[in-house]
């Protein structure tokens, strides 16, 4: 039954099914191509949906052609695009000295046999055209079922079609235990007939077709000068990159300490990031996927926009001497917080707060700090003389990209803030020995231990000498630790401050990383790319002709652009939950938000 209806399970019908059953019982649309409408007489070519009673006009052939060229043609294309085209019936468009074409091409369902022959005419003075439906014993589907099914015409643009997208995206080899939609099937069938738009009336051919390119063949200049002069830019780069390998390959970089500080530092993991994108995009393999497509094209605009911005960096700093202007304000910065620190750390010595410390204990720490402190402002001391030219050098990494620049200011601040980083640990440690050290001892109190095997607390028997050494260390581990608590609490509230800053930094890097600007663009530019399903409204309801509609494409929500097309970036951010956060804060565990190349999130 020769049913032309569109449906889809993510489509709102609402309004057309609204329309479609005010009209009939039983509605059959029938999807064309607005430039088949003014087309001349000729074949109607397309494909029959499998699976639905629906089909898809992609072309009409124009009178004068030979049947066995028309046949030999779809032949081909159909070994081309593995798309089941074929004849679907004729299309009549009246015209002057041309009176006997209708019956021509009626003639034609002989030569070119279907189960079902769709005649289409479109009649001087109408806007609309009539459809009927022709089986292979010449009888009227409309009569035979009484008129009880109805045609419905859906026009589309077919450029548009064919250029989109319909989501959501399933790969080439993956398994769907759902059957493919009608509306898919319809986007699919249009994508995939690509070569049957490539000829246009300037062709040199049997056979003249009426599509959306038969006027000429869409192409821009500007597009084909970039492909040409990006060839010898890839090869340059591939070049660059293959240096690049051949550099890490180098066996002293694969030692153990060098793995273990390149895996710290934010400007090796943002290089290393850096070059599996020059992998992925300069890759001669071409994308065999939409999603691959898209992937290599966001990473390559987010690589453009990521040198624009560095480059935005060093105008910036270069300008107006901004360089000796930084350096000459670093060197009394750090100065300031080694003096601020220093002032904290004689306020604890005393009785900060009120608080009524260990005053041993508290010497003894407060001077240790003290002295790290008295060797950091020696050593920025030292480096004041060189810091100026150091920092001219690193200006110039703008040119790798904001993301460099950014990676390389973070690891300045860790070195410039190192001795804080110092403090904390040595706090932490500290605290944390004397937090494990007062819970074992308070289960040997009740009588139990900790089964390292089992992972449990099991009943254990202790003697008088082991009850009163462990009394002992008790007390003597729990008056001294509130004095270590508090330069415990006092330094992790620095390292947070550090933390927090550094973590603002690699979420802007991972954010220019992991941002789809080509999809964003395209959904900006041209949304029918990204088509998130269609939209139906009445183009023309005329009195013996079947309802005309117009699909019109959807675009993707932006959110859904973000989430679906954001480019998987390796985590500057701890993996644990707030409440694992806090406990190892509370328990004195040392937190580490250095990126993880293991952790890669999307």
């Amino acid at each position: 039954m020769p049913a032309l209806v569109i449906a889809h399970s993510r489509v709102d019908l609402h309004d057309v099914g609204y329309k479609i059953r005010a009209t009939s019982q039983k509605s059959s649309p029938f999807k064309s191509h607005k430039c088949c409408n003014t087309a001349d007489s000729g074949l109607l070519v397309g494909r029959w949906i499998p699976g639905h009673n629906s089909a898809v006009v992609l072309a009409v052939i124009h009178y004068p052609f030979i049947p066995g060229q028309v046949k030999k043609y779809l032949s081909e294309l159909q070994s081309q695009t593995q798309v089941d085209l074929t004849v679907l019936g004729s299309w009549s468009m009246p015209k002057e000295g041309q009176e006997g074409m209708d019956s021509f091409l009626k003639d034609l369902s002989t030569i070119f046999p279907q189960e079902c022959w769709l005649q289409l005419s479109r009649e001087i003075g109408k806007r609309g055209f009539t459809c009927q439906v022709v089986q292979n014993n010449g009888r009227l589907l409309q009569e035979q079922k009484n008129g009880d099914d109805k045609i419905v015409l859906i026009h589309y643009d077919q450029r548009k079609v064919m250029l989109s997208q319909l989501h959501p995206v399933q790969d080439v080899g993956q398994k769907s235990d759902v059957e493919a939609s009608e509306l898919g099937l319809v986007f699919q069938t249009v994508a995939q007939s690509q070569p049957l738009f490539l000829l246009d009336k300037y062709d040199d051919g049997p056979l003249k077709l009426s599509h959306w390119q038969s006027e000429g063949r869409e192409a821009s200049i500007i597009a084909e000068l970039l492909k040409q002069a990006s060839v010898p830019v890839c090869i340059f780069l591939t070049w660059l990159l293959s240096l690049w390998h051949w550099l890490c390959s180098f066996r002293i970089l694969h030692l153990r300490p060098v793995l273990f500080i390149s895996s710290k530092l934010s400007t090796c993991v943002q290089s290393g990031y850096r070059a599996v994108h020059f992998k992925t995009v300069f890759s001669p393999k071409k994308a065999a996927t939409h999603m691959e497509f898209m992937r290599k094209a966001n990473i390559f605009v987010s690589f453009l926009v990521d040198i624009a911005l560095g480059l935005l960096l060093i105008s910036w700093l270069y300008r107006e001497n901004r360089i000796s202007k930084l350096a000459d304000t670093l060197v009394p910065v750090a100065d300031r917080v080694a003096k601020e620190l220093q002032e904290l750390l004689e306020w604890l010595m005393g009785a900060p707060a009120g608080l009524k410390m260990n005053r041993a204990l508290d010497q003894v720490l407060g001077r240790f700090f003290l002295y790290h402190i008295h060797l950091w402002i020696s050593y920025i001391h030292l480096m004041s003389p060189f810091i100026e030219r150091i920092l001219w050098y690193v200006g110039l990494s703008g040119c790798l990209g904001l993301t460099f620049a950014l990676s390389i200011l973070s690891d300045i601040v860790a070195l410039l803030t190192f001795h804080i980083y110092c403090f904390y640990v040595y706090g932490a440690r500290l605290y944390c020995l004397k937090i494990y050290g007062l819970s074992s001892l308070w289960r040997l109190f009740r009588g139990k231990k900790w089964n390292v095997l089992r992972q449990r607390v099991d009943s254990c028997s202790y003697d008088l000498d082991q009850l009163f050494i462990g009394t002992l260390l008790f007390t003597i581990l729990l008056f001294l630790l509130p004095t270590t608590a508090l330069y415990y609490l006092v330094f992790t509230l620095l390292r947070l401050v550090m933390v927090l800053f550094q973590g603002v930094i690699h979420l802007s890097v991972d954010f220019i990383n992991s941002l789809p600007l080509f999809a964003i663009g395209l959904r900006i530019c041209r949304p029918y790319r990204l088509a998130e399903g269609v939209k139906f409204k009445v183009l023309c309801q005329e009195p013996g002709t079947p309802l005309h509609l117009m699909m019109e494409i959807n675009p993707l929500k932006c959110s859904s652009v973000l989430q679906c097309y954001r480019t998987p970036t390796y985590s500057c951010y701890p993996k644990d939950s707030w409440a694992a956060l806090c406990k190892k804060l509370f328990v004195g565990e040392l937190i580490y938000p250095w990126k993880q190349k293991t952790a890669k999130t999307d």
